[in-house]
C-alpha cells in the first residue's frame, strides 16, 4: 500500500474513534491526533509481575515496553519512542504479547467492550477479536509469571524535553540514539523495528544528519 493511501485509511479509521478529554497522541500525521496530550514525562509504574509500565496519572492508555511507549485507542494501537509521539500505527501482529497481557485495571481509558471484565483478569482479546486473531496469537494468555524479563529502563533523559525544548519529529531519532543505548529484547519488537530501517526511503538521511554531504563538500572544496 502506497504511504498516501495508508495514511488516509488511517485518518479515515481515526475519524469514528472516540475523542476523550485531556488526549492528544499524533501518530505522525498533520491535524491526526488519538487523544492523549501529555505535556511532560510522565509517572510510570511497573506494573506487578509484568515488564510492562503504565501511566496512573495520564488520562489514556499509555504503556511503555522494551524501549516504546505504547498506547492503545479502541482497537488500535500505536508506538513511539518519545512520551507525546508522533506515533505509528501498529497492527495487530506486530504488537507483543506482553501487552496483550496486560490486566484490564491497568488500561486507565479502557474501550467500551472491556465491560464486564474483571479488572485483574487479562483482556478477554480472543473474544473480542475472534478465531483468527486467536489463532495468530496462539498461546499469548499462558506464560510462565516467574521467567518474565525485567522491565526496560525508562528514557529518563526525555524529563528535559516539554514545552518549546520537545524535538521536532526529524530530531527525535538521533536525540533518542545520543541519550538511550538500549537495545530491543522482545522478538516482535526487535523485527518490526528492523523491518522499518530496512523500508526507510531510500537516499534520505538519518535524522541529524541531513547536512553532512554537505560538509563533505565544503572540505573536498
Amino acid at each position: 500500500m502506497k504511504p498516501v493511501t495508508l495514511a488516509l485509511s488511517i485518518a479515515v479509521a481515526l475519524a469514528g474513534a472516540p475523542a476523550f478529554s485531556q488526549v492528544s497522541v499524533g501518530i505522525g500525521l498533520p491535524s491526526v491526533s488519538i487523544g492523549i496530550n501529555v505535556p511532560a514525562f510522565p509517572t510510570l509504574t511497573v506494573i506487578p509481575g509484568y515488564p510492562v509500565y503504565y501511566a496512573p496519572s495520564v488520562d489514556g492508555n499509555l504503556f511503555f515496553y522494551d524501549g516504546l511507549y505504547w498506547s492503545l485507542n479502541a482497537d488500535h494501537w500505536y508506538s513511539s519512542r518519545w512520551y507525546n509521539g508522533p506515533w505509528d500505527f501498529v497492527a495487530p501482529e506486530a504488537v507483543p504479547d506482553y501487552l496483550w497481557r496486560v490486566p484490564v485495571r491497568y488500561y486507565r481509558r479502557p474501550p467500551p467492550y472491556f465491560r464486564g471484565w474483571r479488572a485483574d483478569e487479562v483482556p478477554h482479546w480472543g473474544e473480542h477479536w475472534g478465531p483468527g486473531w486467536q489463532a495468530q496469537h496462539h498461546g499469548w494468555d499462558h506464560w510462565d509469571r516467574h521467567a518474565g524479563p525485567p522491565p526496560a529502563p525508562l528514557p529518563t533523559y526525555q524529563r528535559e524535553y516539554r514545552g518549546e525544548r520537545y524535538p521536532r519529529p526529524e530530531q527525535q531519532a538521533d536525540v533518542h540514539r545520543q541519550n538511550y543505548q538500549y537495545q530491543h529484547q522482545d522478538p516482535v519488537v526487535r523485527q518490526r523495528m528492523e523491518g522499518e530501517q530496512r523500508h526507510a526511503p531510500e537516499g534520505r538521511p538519518e535524522p541529524g544528519r541531513e547536512h553532512e554531504h554537505e560538509h563533505e563538500h565544503d572540505r573536498d572544496h
